[in-house]
């Protein structure tokens, strides 16, 4: 079990790191992972890689696996968005009606009509903004709540959410994987923490290289068919 102190070392980022290398399994991986994602912030970067380090090398957790550290973490990612996802729809979408119905909302020019054609906008690109934003710090954990807001689609939703979280969790895992062959235990927070801003270079490379990606194919000219 979690016990209070441990909730409490989860605002210390090295306290937190040295429990969980000391107490690492699949559960405490799909746990936090749901954390992350939710409304609560908390560094992926202080789960997956750690895990997927012990996984790979012989210990007390050698019995974990690597591939199963990504599974079970995308799918705490998954939950933890869905946290964000059902508030967002049962709480937040009351809230913005009532003010885009109040005569505040509409003397901020805001009217029923303009937050539904806003649902309508995020419906047509929701699925894409979803995949990148699970690469983009900060975002990882916001995202969710636009989709909730704008109804959107709840298959899609997870699918998407779920790719998205499954690449950058792979990530995480192979950095792991990599440190487990590199560097040892004892040196490897200290390691984690001197790649972490090369970790998030890499997720906002990504997140512009996939909107490339999609700018590129919206604008690129339409070839002539052939009579």
């Amino acid at each position: 079990m979690i016990d209070l102190t441990i909730l409490l070392s989860i605002f210390d980022a090295a306290s937190f790191f040295d429990w969980f290398v000391g107490h690492a399994n699949y559960w405490f991986v799909f746990i936090f992972m749901a954390i992350e994602s939710s409304f609560i912030p908390f560094p992926s970067e202080l789960v997956v890689p750690p895990a997927a380090y012990l996984a790979c090398t012989a210990g007390d957790h050698a019995d974990m696996n690597i591939y199963i550290v990504i599974l079970v973490a995308t799918a705490g990612a998954l939950v933890g968005s869905l946290v964000n996802y059902f508030l967002a729809l049962w709480l937040g979408r009351p809230i913005v009606y009532a003010f885009a119905n109040s005569r505040f909302g509409h003397a901020c020019l805001i009217d029923e009509a303009k937050v539904q054609k806003a649902e309508e906008y995020f419906d047509k690109h929701g699925n894409i903004s979803t995949f990148i934003g699970r690469f983009i710090p900060a975002v990882r954990q916001l995202i969710s709540i636009p989709a909730g807001l704008a109804r959107m689609n709840l298959g899609s939703f997870c699918l998407y959410t779920s790719l998205g979280a499954g690449i950058w969790n792979a990530i995480l895992a192979f950095l792991g994987y990599w440190l487990a062959k590199t560097v040892d235990l004892a040196h490897l927070r200290e390691t984690i923490e001197e790649y972490n801003h090369y970790l998030t270079y890499a997720g906002l490379a990504i997140g512009v290289i996939c909107l490339g990606i999609i700018l590129y194919n919206a604008f690129k000219p339409k070839t002539q068919a052939k009579a």
